[in-house]
């Protein structure tokens, strides 16, 4: 079976974009899917993205993480997801999508996107969790999916591969696991992060939840205000807006810019599924 695809990327973030609006993608198939996501035998990304057909909205984004697992949120990936929608005719400049965590609200524009995300939710701030010898602290919230968001003081010197992933499976989070969020927060309203992701299993090149998530914590643990500018690792700036009311951010929005990188065409008969060493 061949397939079109678009490789797009937001504020670093990457993803593989397909219509599947005639539902013929075999998306439940998760080894097929981490195939097609592997950055060694087959078009690689961070996210496999399809947009299907919707009762409820223009669309429909259905959201793969790399391991094929389906997620219910992704920001970035819903911005590209929008442009994406509108480039192939499923959309307007204002448009709603249909997620998992429920209708989603887009408006584009000529140098960026943006989308109304989810309300936070699962607040605990202030957590301390051991980690070999360490304590870390943190401070955990979902913005569509779970972040355990940590304050460091040099995001260069961060050991995002190691320390990331004994924290997203510290038994504090499961079973589910979560992404952690690295940040440095700078003032005036100004933030660097980096993110270990749960299903990417590394670091990714930005993360729009996780901006969102390290955004919230500064408002409502550091004394900011919104709109904050969060600086990703890819070097972009993802801006978070929304409201202060009854001492908690609320109607948050994730903007910034999307890139479309390439088209092709990809026969999923021919993608190299795994095996083993002789």
């Amino acid at each position: 079976m061949k397939i079109k695809f678009t490789k797009m990327h937001g504020a670093g973030n990457d993803f593989v974009l397909i219509d599947d609006r005639a539902g013929t993608v075999p998306w439940e198939d998760h080894f097929l899917m981490a195939s097609l996501a592997s950055r060694r035998t087959g078009i690689g990304c961070e996210g496999v993205i399809l947009v299907q057909h919707s009762d409820k909205a223009d669309f429909r984004m259905r959201f793969l993480n790399p391991d094929g697992t389906e997620v219910e949120m992704c920001g970035n990936g819903s911005r590209c997801a929008a442009a994406f929608a509108h480039a192939i005719g499923a959309s307007g400049t204002a448009l709603t999508m249909e997620t998992m965590c429920g209708l989603i609200d887009v408006q584009l524009s000529d140098t960026s996107v943006c989308v109304w995300m989810p309300e936070p939710t699962k607040k605990n701030y202030g957590i301390e969790l051991k980690v070999g010898n360490e304590t870390i602290r943190g401070d955990f919230i979902n913005t569509g999916v779970p972040h355990f968001v940590v304050p460091v003081p040099n995001i260069s010197a961060v050991d995002v591969q190691g320390l990331g992933r004994a924290l997203r499976l510290h038994p504090a989070f499961a079973p589910e696991g979560t992404n952690v969020d690295f940040v440095t927060f700078r003032a005036p309203n100004r933030m660097t992060m980096r993110t270990y992701e749960r299903g990417v299993e590394a670091e990714s090149g930005a993360c729009g939840t996780g901006a969102v998530a390290c955004a919230v914590v500064a408002v409502e643990t550091q004394q900011f205000t919104l709109p904050a500018k969060v600086k990703t690792p890819s070097g972009y700036d993802l801006t978070i807006d929304g409201d202060w009311r009854h001492h908690k951010c609320t109607g948050l929005t994730l903007q910034g810019p999307v890139k479309f990188v390439f088209t092709g065409e990809i026969d999923l008969d021919s993608l190299d599924l795994g095996g083993e060493i002789d």
